[in-house]
């Protein structure tokens, strides 16, 4: 392609995921605007830098994707790709999300060591919870999950369980798992298919057990607000009924005003014109579990967020979110 062709540059972090997610969108582009040139920009976070403290000691938001931003607001890019359950709610300023392909799976998953074979294996996508790997577990069981809305969720399934803080990418957790430091853990279905190990999940953890969190299977793609010829272009990739969904999931953790690792859960299904929003908080031992769900207009998601928001709040989430805001 003659370096006078039309350049989009993608601002990405360095961890296998997310160069399978830039690189997929990198396709994307090159499918619905093929006089692009596309690369890649590798970007550094917080978050990849210290693979040891916690994401809330770390202040939680944005530990993924800010400086990936900077990277477009600085002119280093011209589009940054996050995995969209990182992407704080709030907007910055001088970029707007301009496009999310269409999403995979929003479930989370259980992943036993290589030297036990489970006794039953469900479905993904089921339209109940399969439980019994979790019943099959011993008695204080050691689950490696750093996610609050996780730990939460399994505490509240079975709170004898001793869930313990994991940090590291995918094949780090897998090789810790496997050498025995826990009994089980919980990692995304959809970070695990997109880099080839679906093969290792035992159990997809479906609802009611858990819900996955805000935008949870999806990418996101922004760009720079005054930049309508790259916007233009990224917003071709965009899947319409994705996005409609997670903007009525991100306007209920917005009205929250919960951080990207706060205790929430959430589902949301198009069913023709209709969307649904489920969504759970719980306290951080998973003793206390608020459920709240509505349906509306796909013309309308933000307000259907809000009106969850506000269902759940009128149930006393806000006392349980407040160490979170």
């Amino acid at each position: 392609m003659p370096e006078s062709a039309p350049r989009i540059r993608i601002a990405t972090r360095s961890s296998q995921l997310a160069l399978w997610q830039s690189n997929h969108v990198a396709e994307l582009i090159r499918r619905t605007a093929p006089d692009c040139r596309v690369e890649l920009v590798e970007v550094s976070t917080q978050g990849d830098q210290d693979r040891t403290s916690t994401l809330a000691s770390m202040g939680g938001q944005g530990v993924f994707t800010k400086e990936v931003q900077a990277a477009v607001l600085d002119g280093r890019a011209d589009v940054a790709v996050h995995s969209l359950k990182d992407l704080p709610t709030l907007p910055v300023d001088g970029l707007v999300l301009a496009a999310v392909p269409q999403r995979a799976s929003a479930l989370d998953a259980l992943i036993l060591p290589v030297s036990r074979e489970p006794t039953q294996q469900s479905e993904a996508g089921g339209g109940s919870a399969d439980v019994s790997l979790l019943d099959e577990l011993p008695d204080g069981a050691k689950i490696g999950t750093g996610s609050p809305r996780r730990q939460a969720q399994l505490r509240h399934f079975r709170n004898d369980l001793d869930v313990l803080q994991i940090r590291g990418n995918v094949e780090t957790r897998l090789a810790r798992l496997d050498a025995g430091e826990y009994d089980a853990i919980v990692l995304a279905e959809a970070g695990l298919g997109r880099l080839n190990f679906g093969h290792r999940i035992s159990m997809p953890l479906v609802p009611p057990v858990m819900l996955g969190a805000v935008g949870q299977g999806a990418i996101g793609v922004e760009c720079r607000a005054d930049d309508a010829a790259v916007c233009g272009t990224i917003s071709r990739m965009s899947d319409p009924g994705t996005f409609l969904a997670v903007r009525a999931e991100r306007s209920l953790m917005r009205e929250l005003e919960a951080g990207c690792h706060a205790p929430v859960g959430v589902r949301s299904e198009i069913n023709g014109t209709e969307l649904r929003l489920d969504s759970v908080v719980l306290s951080l031992d998973g003793e206390i579990r608020i459920v709240a769900s509505d349906a509306g207009v796909t013309a309308s998601p933000e307000e259907l967020g809000k009106r969850v928001a506000g269902l759940l709040c009128a149930e006393g989430a806000e006392a349980l979110l407040r160490p979170h805001t």
